[in-house]
């Protein structure tokens, strides 16, 4: 691969990398293709990659022990795919895949561990997996307090701010997956969100027709952790420098609607 600059790539977390950290890392960076249902993280297997993807969307699933399954977060170019190893974790009962095709910047976990010694990336990282548990928390609240379709809408703008256009290519599997919904079920909901003129549903394909609508329909479970990723991530440097370190950032935030950041 020819030379990688820091200024050409589309992950969110690697264009904020100090600029020494990025030139130890650009060398060991391997551009590789992301199909569907290619996995970037076995259930209970060592992570062997850690992969910043640069197009596409993975999902994050958890399975019980009886073989029944949820999709928990989405992973697009904001983020890392086996990010538990800043955590200082080998391993996870969850397993990451891909569910919308793209391309990504992979590096072996043990080449990507001494990275984690430079202080300001240890904390740029530790401040995304604080944004991953949020996205967590949210999902747990949205499931708690909300209808299937406020739900839906969430989802659907959690893909949205990671995939570029307003056409999302999900299939039916995917949205019940997502959902943790019966498959038959995920065209009831569509339809209701088409109904309030929101969307767009044909076979294997959801476009977004008023994304202020579906936010609007998110009844407030959607929003947060966006706006922290945007503090923490996006945002200036804080006044108060933490002993770990922190990424570094020289202009003053813009406020956006949430998740737009993320679309940039």
């Amino acid at each position: 691969m020819r030379e990688l600059l820091q200024r050409q790539v589309n992950n969110r977390l690697l264009r904020r990398f100090p600029e020494d950290a990025f030139g130890l890392l650009a060398p060991l960076l391997e551009l590789v293709d992301l199909p569907v249902k290619h996995s970037l993280e076995m259930p209970r297997k060592p992570i062997e990659h850690v992969c910043f993807i640069e197009s596409g969307l993975a999902s994050m699933v958890a399975e019980s022990a009886e073989g029944k399954s949820a999709e928990i977060r989405h992973i697009g170019r904001e983020g890392i795919a086996g990010y538990p190893v800043v955590l200082g974790v080998d391993r996870t009962p969850n397993k990451t895949f891909m569910q919308v095709p793209g391309h990504g910047l992979q590096v072996a976990t043990e080449d990507f561990l001494p990275i984690l010694e430079h202080a300001e990336v240890r904390q740029l990282l530790l401040r995304y997996v604080h944004t991953c548990e949020l996205q967590l928390a949210h999902s747990a609240l949205a499931a708690a307090k909300l209808n299937v379709h406020q739900r839906l809408a969430r989802w659907l703008l959690m893909c949205h701010d990671r995939i570029d256009g307003n056409d999302l290519p999900l299939t039916h599997e995917f949205l019940a997956l997502m959902l943790g919904v019966r498959r038959a079920g995920v065209t009831d909901e569509l339809h209701i969100l088409e109904g309030m003129h929101a969307i767009k549903s044909t076979r294997g394909n959801v476009r977004i027709t008023d994304r202020n609508k579906l936010i609007e329909i998110a009844g407030g479970c959607y929003g947060v952790p966006e706006q922290e990723y945007e503090r923490l991530i996006e945002g200036p440097e804080p006044e108060v420098v933490l002993p770990v370190g922190r990424p570094g950032r020289e202009h003053a935030i813009v406020a956006r609607e949430p998740g737009s950041c993320l679309r940039d």
